[in-house]
C-alpha cells in the first residue's frame, strides 16, 4: 500500500512539474489582450523575443503602424518617449536576428512574424515585429498575387487553403521571418487593425503594450485546454 501511494505521488509530481511544449507571451493593451505562442522551430528569434519580454524591455512601446486587413506593427524602442504624431519605425537595439525561414510557417492570419529593414539577408530587426490580420484569398487572386509579388513561388495546397478560409498575408512568406502565432485573443488585433489613424498608419490614440511571459503553470493549462501540440491548433 505504501508503495503504491509513493509511485502515485511520484506520478503526480511529475506530471504536475512537466514543462509546457511552447513558451507563450502576453500582449496586454488598452484595446484588449491576447496570447502569443513561440515557434520551436525559429530558435534565433524565439529565445530574441523571450529575452526582450522577459527583462521588460516591450513595455510602454506602441503598436505604432496599423493597416486594417494587413497587420499591426510594434517594437519600436523610439514609441516609449514618442509625441503625438511623430512618425515611429526606425527605432530598433543595434543588431538584427538571423532569418529563419520554414516552409511549413507562413503568413496566416494571427501569426508572429518580425519586421526588417531591406537587408541582403533579409535578417530581422531585434525588436520590431508584426501581426498578421490579413484578408481572406480566392485561388484566381492567390495566383495573381503570386505572379506580381512572389515571382511565380508555388503556394502548397495546404496553405493555399488556409489562405482562403482563414486569410493572411501570402506575399510576405519567406520574406519575412514567422516565429509564433495568436493561440487566444485575436480579437485584440482586429480592434486595434480597425482604430483611427494618421496618413502615416500611426493609429490617433496611443496603442502601448506590456508583454510578460507565461508561468509554466499557466502554459500548461493553456496547452490542455487548446490541444495544442506541435506549431499550430
Amino acid at each position: 500500500m505504501k508503495k503504491y501511494l509513493t509511485l502515485t505521488l511520484i506520478l503526480f509530481i511529475s506530471a504536475t512539474m512537466a514543462k509546457p511544449k511552447h513558451d507563450y507571451v502576453r500582449i496586454k493593451t488598452n484595446k484588449g489582450e491576447c496570447i502569443i505562442m513561440l515557434y520551436n522551430q525559429t530558435p534565433k528569434h524565439h529565445d530574441n523575443f523571450l529575452k526582450l519580454a522577459k527583462e521588460g524591455f516591450y513595455n510602454g512601446t506602441l503598436f505604432h503602424r496599423v493597416i486594417q486587413e494587413f497587420m499591426i506593427q510594434g517594437g519600436d524602442p523610439d514609441s516609449k518617449t514618442a509625441k503625438q504624431g511623430q512618425q515611429l519605425g526606425e527605432g530598433d537595439l543595434g543588431y538584427r536576428v538571423d532569418a529563419e525561414f520554414r516552409d511549413s510557417l507562413f503568413h496566416k492570419k494571427g501569426v508572429l512574424a518580425a519586421a526588417r529593414d531591406n537587408n541582403a539577408a533579409k535578417a530581422s530587426s531585434a525588436s520590431q515585429f508584426y501581426i498578421v490580420q490579413g484578408k481572406k484569398w480566392t485561388d484566381e487572386t492567390l495566383d495573381d498575387i503570386r505572379k506580381k509579388r512572389m515571382e511565380n513561388r508555388v503556394i502548397p495546397e495546404s496553405q493555399r487553403k488556409v489562405y482562403k478560409e482563414l486569410g493572411g498575408t501570402p506575399h510576405l512568406d519567406q520574406n519575412y521571418t514567422v516565429y509564433g502565432e495568436v493561440v487566444k485573443g485575436m480579437e485584440m488585433i482586429e480592434t486595434i487593425a480597425a482604430v483611427k489613424k494618421s496618413p502615416t498608419d500611426r493609429p490617433l490614440e496611443d496603442v502601448s503594450m506590456e508583454v510578460s511571459h507565461l508561468k509554466k503553470g499557466e502554459a500548461r493549462k493553456l496547452e490542455k485546454k487548446l490541444g495544442l501540440k506541435n506549431n499550430t491548433l
